[in-house]
């Protein structure tokens, strides 16, 4: 047993920095998480990547030793700097994602016409910031300011802000003593968005 253990603890330290960017792109993104092998498959791409960059790193330093030395580089060291790249990687990817960054590079030269969001629905929501009228089931609408949307229309609330039913006369029912409504997403019929103001 403590052979297998002594054989195991290496290859997790080599892929424990590649599953720290995955957990931090997941955490700080809204995009659902997938199954179980494609959030290994994934890990081990950013598994990938950062042990590319922690090479670099190395060379980097190595070269700047022979200047002015700043220690040795130990197995201590290559964790180190594999853990501070993979959070660092995981954090600009996740940054990249929710600021559509690759995407509309890509749709800028005509590669594509998707978005990094993980839905149509939550792309108009995150991109158009405006007041919005939910059409529900039932037929009653509600008017306000989504400050929470849900990433798909199947799961999820809606957290409106300043909310005000609309009457059948397209009267407005101000619902002034309330902060907000949550309002489930298959509630929901559909979305009317206004110009931004």
């Amino acid at each position: 047993m403590d052979n297998l253990f002594s054989q195991a603890t290496p290859l997790l330290m080599f892929l424990l920095p590649g599953f720290l960017s995955a957990w931090i792109f997941y955490g700080l993104t809204s995009h659902p998480k997938p199954s179980q092998f494609e959030r290994t498959v994934e890990a081990l791409v950013f598994t990938f990547v950062v042990q590319g960059i922690t090479v670099l790193v190395k060379v980097a330093l190595l070269a700047c030793g022979r200047v002015w030395s700043t220690g040795l580089w130990t197995n201590e060291s290559q964790t180190a700097w594999s853990i501070a790249v993979a959070a660092a990687l995981g954090i600009t990817v996740a940054a990249a994602v929710n600021k559509d960054t690759f995407h509309s590079w890509l749709r800028s030269r005509g590669f594509t016409s998707r978005t990094s969001h993980p839905s149509e629905w939550f792309c108009v929501l995150d991109s158009n910031p405006a007041y919005i009228v939910l059409q529900l089931q039932d037929g009653r609408r509600l008017t306000g300011w989504p400050k929470e949307w849900p990433t798909s229309p199947a799961t999820g609330q809606f957290y409106i802000q300043q909310p005000a039913w609309i009457d059948d006369a397209g009267d407005v029912v101000d619902l002034a003593k309330l902060d907000g409504i949550i309002i489930h997403a298959t509630d929901v019929r559909w979305v009317e968005v206004f110009p931004k103001e």
